[in-house]
This record gives structure tokens, sequence and C-alpha cells, in this order.
């Protein structure tokens, strides 16, 4: 599992399927390459302080650790966008929205450049 990091990748899974949760919420996008699967974090400033921002994105990275990788599917990317709610509530919690996430993100169609969906 690789991260991303480039800015044009994060505005690619944008435009993907998205599910939203309490504490984040999870967006995904195929690829059309033989690479694994590849995760990025985000929490913008209005989420608090850096320390705050930090402390969600550590959280967030924490969750993919333990999250079961057959839950993800390959040659895709994913997206957290943290949320404030990600520092008070409960991981175990926390864990199970993300399993939920990732189940109803693969249910849905995905979304082409143009903003139309197509199916999967």
């Amino acid at each position: 599992m690789d991260r991303l990091r480039q800015r044009a990748d994060f505005l690619a899974v944008a435009n993907g399927a998205r599910a939203n949760a309490a504490a984040f919420v999870l967006q995904g996008r195929s690829r059309d390459d033989d690479g694994p699967v590849r995760i990025g974090f985000t929490v913008t400033k209005k989420n608090g302080n850096a320390p705050e921002r930090n402390r969600i994105r550590r959280r967030l990275r924490e969750l993919v650790k333990r999250l079961d990788v057959i839950s993800m599917r390959p040659h895709h990317d994913y997206v957290l966008v943290g949320r404030r709610a990600a520092l008070s509530r409960d991981f175990e919690t926390m864990l199970d929205d993300l399993r939920s996430a990732m189940h109803r993100l693969d249910r849905q169609p995905s979304r082409t450049g143009d903003g139309s969906r197509k199916p999967n």
C-alpha cells in the first residue's frame, strides 16, 4: 500500500465516488494501471489548529493500518478527508465506520471526469 502525495492525484480521487461518515469522508477512484492501492489523508484548516489536525491525521492513518487489506480493491486510490469529530469519536466506532464506508464505496458507480457516472 502506497501513499498519495501529489495534488493531481488528490484532485483525481475527488472526482470519484465518496462515502460520508461522522469522523471522515472516504473518496475512492479506480486506476487504469497495475499499481498497488494508494491512500491519501487530508485535514483542512477549519478542523482546528496544527496539533489538532495532526492528531486527526494520525488517527486516520492508524485506522487504515488496522483495516484488513481485503476491504480495499486493487488498482484503486482512496483519500480520507478528516473531520473534527475524529478527535473525540471512539476508535473502534471509527474503524467500523471505515469498513462500512468501504463497502458503500464499492457499491457506488464511479464518476467520470465530466461529473457524469459510469458503471464500475
